[in-house]
This record gives structure tokens, C-alpha cells and sequence, in this order.
């Protein structure tokens, strides 16, 4: 749920979402609206205050913006799969939407209509999580596939960094832009602190050989040069520093890529294994078990407070990563 100044807006596992009128004593609820957005369950409902829009999504596919003076829908977007992350920049009244099959689709919106902007794709699994800075203008993608994604929206480069920092689905994203760091949660109770105050560096993208780069072996369908060399075809495998195909014994070093997002050791070739250094290894993100398995997570800049809220039914409230409030 997301909240107004006076009201308080519910999903609902129905095809609706609510809004109630809070008591000054906060100890009371009054419905006031009933918003009939889809014909799906309804997934994300954002409010947006300097508009007076209330935006929302459903496995319906459909992404619909509402007045919330009103209550009267002002348009919708049909989606290719269903949304399962959302985000508002008002300055440009874009729309950040991630879906179920992994893209991310930007929408321009105006009062009464919106059009297509842009889509991109960097997750194999669906999205999870959205994050926007619209200080850096900086959009981070959380996914199933247990990776982060930092879009670089601002720049107009289409620069995308990698962070692999979990083992488990990405649940939820909060940015603190006051220490310029991005707190992400799994599944498996993980919450990563990332340090974003460092030149990060882009992930190569994973060459195409026949052969082996580094010693010329052939992978095992290239029968061509199998049958010349009279060798054993071999299995291929991808440095992840600098993208080339190689064979398993010329890949046989392991090692962390902190500045790439790989905070786990990842497979390198020899030859970069050599030239990264300990400093290069420095990790540049901390982590911390939550010791439930998180579902929703809310950061609160003004205080510095992390809450997260279990499948344990428990509520935990977190300051500076340690918690100090069970509820």
C-alpha cells in the first residue's frame, strides 16, 4: 500500500484497490472509494502526489493512472505480461514499468493518454523490484534470476551495471540518496548495503568462438577442427572480466569483480586473474542476514530506518543494518 496526506490506499487480491480516510488518531479507517482498475488481481498501486494520480497495475497486463480527486480513470496501457514493478518520475511524467517477462518499459504519460518511449531487457527471469533516483536519474531493476540491474537513465548512454550480490529472488530495492547507497533484500532474508559512491564499470559482453581464445582447442562442435587437430572437442566457458570464450583449463581461477557487481567469486581467465589486484578485490558492498524470508521492504530516508516484513509474519525495523525494534 502506498499513502496520501489523509487517505491510505489498499490493494486487494480482487481486481480493485481501496481507499480509506485515516482518523486523526490514526486509530480508525473510513472507506471513502472503491477504484474497479482491472480484471486481475491487482499487483502494484502507486500514488502520486504533485499529480493527484493514482497509478496501478494487475495480472490483467493493463497499467491504468487514476484521478484521485475524482476517482475517474484517465487512461490505460495494455503491457505484454503482467507488472510486478513500478515507478513515477514527475519531473518527466515517465513511467517505469517492469513485467513478468523481464523487460522494462518506460511511458510517457499525459492527463488523458500516454505513448511508448522505450523498452529494455538485461534480466533472463522477471522483475521483481523497481527503484528510481530522480536526483542521479538512476532506475535499478531487482529480478528473479537474483540479479540488479542500474540503469543509467540520465547519461543517454545506455549504460547498464551489473550487481550480483544474492542467491535468492531480489524482493525489494531502496535507495539513500543522502549516502548514496542502494539497500536490496532476497528471499532468503539477505539485505545488501551497496556502496554506489564508486566508478563502476559495465560487464563485457560474452564473445562467440569456435575455439578456445586463449589456447585455440577446439569446443566440442567445431568437428571441423576436431578432426583436423585429431582433439578432443572441448566444453566452452566465458571469462567474466573480459567476455572472451575459453576452455575449461585456461578458465580455472576463480575470483571477486567488486567494481563489476560481482561481490561472489566469479569464473576468470588466467590472465585476468593475474592482473586484478587486491585492491581491485575490495569488496564495495556489506552484508546481512535478516534471519526471515523478506517479502516487502520500505526505507525511510528522514530517519534512516529499514523495515522489513516477513512470510514469519514478523516486522522488523532496522537502523544502521542493525535491528533494534521486533514488532
Amino acid at each position: 500500500h502506498l499513502s496520501s496526506p489523509e487517505a491510505r490506499y489498499l490493494l486487494s487480491p480482487l481486481p480493485l484497490f481501496q481507499e480509506f480516510v485515516l482518523s486523526e488518531d490514526y486509530n480508525k479507517m473510513t472507506p471513502a472509494r472503491t477504484y474497479q482498475a482491472h480484471q486481475g488481481r491487482v499487483t502494484v498501486v502507486l500514488f502520486v502526489l504533485e499529480m493527484e494520480w493514482l497509478l496501478s497495475t494487475g495480472q490483467d497486463k493493463n497499467f491504468t493512472w487514476h484521478c484521485s480527486e475524482s476517482g475517474q480513470q484517465l487512461g490505460t496501457y495494455r503491457t505484454s505480461a503482467w507488472v510486478s514493478g513500478l515507478q513515477f518520475d514527475v519531473e518527466t511524467r515517465h513511467a517505469f514499468v517492469g513485467d513478468q517477462s523481464g523487460q522494462v518499459t518506460i511511458l510517457k504519460l499525459e492527463q488523458d493518454s500516454c505513448s511508448l518511449v522505450t523498452t529494455f531487457k538485461g534480466h533472463t527471469g522477471n522483475v521483481t523490484a523497481l527503484c528510481w533516483d530522480p536526483v542521479t536519474r538512476v532506475l535499478f531493476s531487482g529480478s528473479s534470476d537474483h540479479s540488479i540491474i542500474m540503469w543509467d537513465i540520465g547519461g543517454r548512454k545506455g549504460t547498464a551495471i551489473e550487481l550480483q550480490g544474492h542467491n535468492d529472488k531480489v524482493q525489494g530495492l531502496c535507495y539513500a540518496s543522502h549516502t548514496r547507497q542502494l539497500i536490496s533484500c532476497s528471499s532468503d532474508g539477505s539485505i545488501v548495503i551497496w556502496n554506489m559512491d564508486v566508478t563502476r564499470q559495465e560487464t563485457p559482453e560474452w564473445l562467440d568462438s569456435d575455439s578456445c581464445q586463449k589456447c585455440e582447442q577446439p569446443f566440442f562442435w567445431n568437428f571441423k577442427q576436431m578432426w583436423d587437430s585429431k582433439k578432443i572437442g572441448l566444453r566452452q566457458h566465458h571469462c567474466r572480466k573480459c567476455g572472451q570464450a575459453v576452455c575449461g583449463k585456461c578458465s580455472s581461477k576463480r575470483s571477486t569483480i567488486p567494481l563489476m557487481g560481482f561481490e561472489f567469486e566469479v569464473r576468470v581467465c588466467d590472465s585476468c586473474h593475474e592482473s586484478i589486484s587486491d585492491e581491485d578485490r575490495a569488496p564495495t558492498a556489506t552484508f546481512h542476514d535478516s534471519k526471515h524470508s523478506i517479502v516487502y521492504m520500505h526505507y525511510e530516508p528522514t530517519t534512516g530506518n529499514l523495515l522489513t516484513s516477513g512470510t514469519d509474519k514478523v516486522i522488523k525495523v532496522w537502523k544502521s543494518t542493525r535491528s533494534v525494534c521486533c514488532v
